[in-house]
Formats: structure tokens, C-alpha cells, sequence
């Protein structure tokens, strides 16, 4: 069983709100990844939390925390504000720069659905420090012009049949000057709800942040 140092649920504050998230920390992890949820899902998304624990088992802590509080998510105005999402995901990625466990670790982005945009928006600010981003099904086109402002090499991830998404993805990536991937998974739909998508999910973004969150920039 891998040990951690940390694996517990923690509390965020962003601005007027409190957000609550758990965090799982490996020893000497390396990297951290931030989990950026859509719409209708939750740190609990057992999606997110089958990508997270591969990327647990390759030795990068995880983060997995709500963009909203219990109240807002009924707000279908607040859960499409990608604006606001991404400045609640900056003000948890200074809290996880702070946290001891972090020791100067590398912070990778990742982004499912309308989590995806925020998390590309965040990564353009020029304070971001985001060394990679991973989209899985998401909406990059969401974070609009500003794409051309990520630096952070940036895998998106779609299914092949998840045609609507995949031609906003295509688009989205002509945006980008960064070092970038689209990556189409045969037969998958929006949720990755065939056998073995998922799976293929979570190989692909462990590798990509395995390779760019390393201290070099490079895979070990």
C-alpha cells in the first residue's frame, strides 16, 4: 500500500467562501495536480477519483476539491461563470504553494468539462506558475482568447464520439502557442463510460505529468 504523508479533506478559503477538497500527498511527491471539476460533479466524481488514484500511484500528490459550495451549485449562472471558477482556482493553488507538503513541487491543472476552461483560464494569468494541464472532455473554448496566453503544455483529452466537443477542441487548439496534444480516445463518449476509456484517461494524463511536472521539465 503507498504511503502518504497527508490524505485527508481540507478547507479552502476563496475570497468570501470557504471550499472544501481532499488532499492526498505521497512521500517526496512529484508534482501536484489540481482537479477542476464541470458542472453536476464533485470532489466525490468517481471519475476524477480513478484518474486521481493513478496519478497517486505514479508518485504525484492530488488535490480534488468543489469550485462551489453547496448553496451556489443550484445556481446554474454561478456554475458556467468560468471567470469566477478560475479565480477560486487560483486562490487554491497559493493555498497548496503554502502548504508544507508542497515543498516548491511542480502544480499541474486538471480539467474536466466547464472545469476545463477555468483551469486553462487560471493557467493564463501571469501569475499562474502552472507547469501542465490536462483537459478531459472539456471545454477549452471556454477560456476564449486568452488561450493564447497559456504557457503550460496542455494535453486535451476527448472521446471519439464525442463529435460536438471534439470539433470545439480542435478549434480551441489552433488557439493555443503552448506545447500541445489532442488526444482522441477510440469509442469514447462525453463521460468515458465504456470499458477501459477511463482507464486510457488516466494513463495518458499520468503520463503527461509525470513528464512535465518532474523538476527538470522532463520525464524521469
Amino acid at each position: 500500500m503507498k504511503e502518504f504523508v497527508r490524505d485527508e479533506e481540507v478547507e479552502v478559503q476563496a475570497g468570501p467562501v470557504c471550499l472544501v477538497g481532499h488532499f492526498t500527498v505521497p512521500k517526496a511527491p512529484r508534482g501536484l495536480v489540481v482537479f477542476a471539476h464541470g458542472s453536476g460533479s464533485s470532489r466525490h466524481s468517481p471519475r476524477n477519483r480513478l484518474v486521481a488514484a493513478a496519478l497517486q500511484d505514479a508518485g504525484l500528490g492530488t488535490l480534488l476539491f468543489d469550485l462551489l459550495t453547496t448553496d451556489e451549485e443550484l445556481d446554474r449562472a454561478l456554475v458556467f461563470d468560468v471567470n469566477m471558477l478560475a479565480g477560486r482556482l487560483g486562490e487554491v493553488t497559493r493555498w497548496l504553494r503554502a502548504a508544507p507538503e508542497a515543498d516548491g513541487a511542480r502544480i499541474g491543472y486538471f480539467g474536466a468539462s466547464t472545469g476545463a476552461g477555468a483551469a486553462l483560464l487560471a493557467a493564463a494569468h501571469p501569475d499562474a506558475d502552472v507547469a501542465a494541464v490536462v483537459s478531459r472532455g472539456g471545454r477549452p473554448d471556454l477560456a476564449g482568447p486568452k488561450l493564447a496566453e497559456v504557457w503550460a503544455p496542455t494535453l486535451l483529452i476527448v472521446g471519439g464520439q464525442d463529435t460536438a466537443v471534439l470539433e470545439l477542441n480542435r478549434q480551441a487548439q489552433a488557439l493555443l502557442r503552448c506545447e500541445s496534444e489532442l488526444a482522441i480516445v477510440p469509442g469514447a463518449t462525453h463521460l468515458f463510460e465504456e470499458p477501459g476509456t477511463l482507464e486510457e484517461v488516466s494513463r495518458l494524463a499520468r503520463n503527461w505529468f509525470t513528464r512535465h511536472l518532474a523538476p527538470d521539465g522532463s520525464a524521469p
